[in-house]
Protein backbone atom coordinates (compact mmCIF):
# COMPACT_ATOMS: atom_id res chain seq x y z
CA UNK A 1 0.00 0.00 0.00
CA UNK A 2 1.39 3.38 -1.14
CA UNK A 3 0.73 6.57 1.35
CA UNK A 4 0.61 10.29 0.00
CA UNK A 5 3.53 10.45 2.66
CA UNK A 6 6.19 8.38 0.75
CA UNK A 7 4.97 10.27 -2.32
CA UNK A 8 5.88 13.60 -1.13
CA UNK A 9 9.30 12.72 0.10
CA UNK A 10 10.38 11.39 -3.00
CA UNK A 11 9.10 14.21 -4.63
CA UNK A 12 11.49 16.46 -1.92
CA UNK A 13 14.10 14.17 -2.61
CA UNK A 14 13.87 14.70 -6.50
CA UNK A 15 14.11 18.24 -6.17
CA UNK A 16 17.02 18.58 -3.92
CA UNK A 17 19.16 16.63 -6.32
CA UNK A 18 18.18 18.87 -8.95
CA UNK A 19 18.87 21.49 -6.80
CA UNK A 20 22.13 20.27 -6.13
CA UNK A 21 22.64 19.74 -9.48
CA UNK A 22 21.94 23.27 -10.44
CA UNK A 23 23.87 24.62 -7.83
CA UNK A 24 26.99 22.77 -8.70
CA UNK A 25 26.62 24.16 -12.34
CA UNK A 26 26.52 27.65 -10.95
CA UNK A 27 29.51 27.45 -9.21
CA UNK A 28 31.71 25.94 -11.83
CA UNK A 29 30.55 28.40 -14.41
CA UNK A 30 31.17 31.44 -11.92
CA UNK A 31 34.24 29.51 -10.44
CA UNK A 32 36.00 29.50 -14.13
CA UNK A 33 38.16 32.04 -15.37
CA UNK A 34 36.78 33.82 -18.70
CA UNK A 35 38.37 36.01 -21.48
CA UNK A 36 37.11 38.90 -23.17
CA UNK A 37 38.03 40.02 -26.72
CA UNK A 38 36.71 43.06 -27.69
CA UNK A 39 36.99 44.66 -31.25
CA UNK A 40 37.55 48.75 -31.28
CA UNK A 41 34.56 50.57 -32.75
CA UNK A 42 36.59 52.41 -35.13
CA UNK A 43 38.13 49.23 -37.06
CA UNK A 44 37.64 48.23 -40.63
CA UNK A 45 36.17 45.04 -42.01
CA UNK A 46 35.63 41.98 -39.76
CA UNK A 47 38.01 40.47 -37.37
CA UNK A 48 38.41 36.69 -38.52
CA UNK A 49 39.59 34.71 -34.92
CA UNK A 50 40.59 31.32 -33.84
CA UNK A 51 40.37 30.56 -29.92
CA UNK A 52 42.07 27.54 -28.98
CA UNK A 53 42.00 26.39 -25.12
CA UNK A 54 43.69 23.31 -24.39
CA UNK A 55 42.88 21.97 -28.27
CA UNK A 56 39.07 23.04 -27.79
CA UNK A 57 39.28 25.33 -30.79
CA UNK A 58 36.80 27.78 -31.35
CA UNK A 59 36.43 29.68 -34.99
CA UNK A 60 34.78 33.10 -35.96
CA UNK A 61 34.41 36.01 -36.93
CA UNK A 62 33.48 39.88 -35.32
CA UNK A 63 33.00 43.15 -36.66
CA UNK A 64 33.93 46.24 -35.05
CA UNK A 65 32.24 47.21 -31.99
CA UNK A 66 31.57 43.08 -31.37
CA UNK A 67 32.92 40.97 -28.71
CA UNK A 68 33.77 37.25 -28.41
CA UNK A 69 35.95 35.26 -25.60
CA UNK A 70 35.92 31.62 -23.90
CA UNK A 71 35.77 29.73 -20.62
CA UNK A 72 39.43 28.62 -19.53
CA UNK A 73 39.70 26.01 -17.00
CA UNK A 74 39.00 25.80 -13.03
CA UNK A 75 42.20 23.87 -12.55
CA UNK A 76 44.99 24.40 -15.00
CA UNK A 77 47.37 21.99 -15.53
CA UNK A 78 51.32 23.23 -16.41
CA UNK A 79 50.39 22.04 -19.87
CA UNK A 80 47.34 24.31 -20.42
CA UNK A 81 47.37 27.00 -22.78
CA UNK A 82 45.05 29.56 -24.49
CA UNK A 83 45.75 31.06 -27.79
CA UNK A 84 43.92 33.31 -29.76
CA UNK A 85 45.21 33.89 -33.44
CA UNK A 86 43.06 36.65 -35.32
CA UNK A 87 43.32 38.41 -38.92
CA UNK A 88 42.04 42.07 -39.44
CA UNK A 89 42.62 43.13 -43.35
CA UNK A 90 44.75 40.19 -44.32
CA UNK A 91 47.44 40.77 -41.18
CA UNK A 92 47.45 37.98 -39.02
CA UNK A 93 48.16 38.26 -34.85
CA UNK A 94 48.66 35.99 -32.17
CA UNK A 95 49.17 36.19 -28.20
CA UNK A 96 48.80 33.42 -25.33
CA UNK A 97 46.68 33.86 -22.91
CA UNK A 98 47.01 33.05 -18.87
CA UNK A 99 43.19 33.74 -17.41
CA UNK A 100 42.92 35.21 -14.61
CA UNK A 101 39.94 34.93 -12.50
CA UNK A 102 37.55 36.25 -12.68
CA UNK A 103 38.05 37.73 -16.54
CA UNK A 104 41.27 38.47 -18.71
CA UNK A 105 40.24 41.83 -20.95
CA UNK A 106 41.84 41.88 -24.29
CA UNK A 107 40.84 44.88 -26.45
CA UNK A 108 41.75 45.44 -30.30
CA UNK A 109 42.73 48.76 -31.71
CA UNK A 110 41.20 49.55 -35.13
CA UNK A 111 44.37 48.64 -37.23
CA UNK A 112 43.64 45.48 -35.83
CA UNK A 113 46.99 45.49 -33.10
CA UNK A 114 46.26 44.50 -29.81
CA UNK A 115 45.84 47.60 -27.57
CA UNK A 116 48.75 48.18 -25.24
CA UNK A 117 48.16 51.48 -24.59
CA UNK A 118 47.55 52.12 -20.59
CA UNK A 119 44.16 53.34 -20.86
CA UNK A 120 43.17 50.28 -23.31
CA UNK A 121 42.03 48.32 -19.99
CA UNK A 122 43.92 45.32 -21.68
CA UNK A 123 45.51 42.53 -19.51
CA UNK A 124 48.99 42.78 -20.66
CA UNK A 125 50.35 40.66 -17.73
CA UNK A 126 48.21 37.34 -18.87
CA UNK A 127 49.50 37.24 -22.06
CA UNK A 128 52.42 36.16 -23.84
CA UNK A 129 53.83 36.05 -27.53
CA UNK A 130 53.42 33.29 -29.28
CA UNK A 131 56.35 30.65 -29.56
Amino acid sequence: MSTNANKGRRFYVKRGLLTLLLLMYLVWYVAVPRVNVYFSEKGSGKLEFVLNSQHDIFRGEILPGESTGGPGQLLPDDNFFMRFDWTVSNKSHCIMINPNWPTTNIYIAADGTLDKSSSSGTDLEQLDKCP
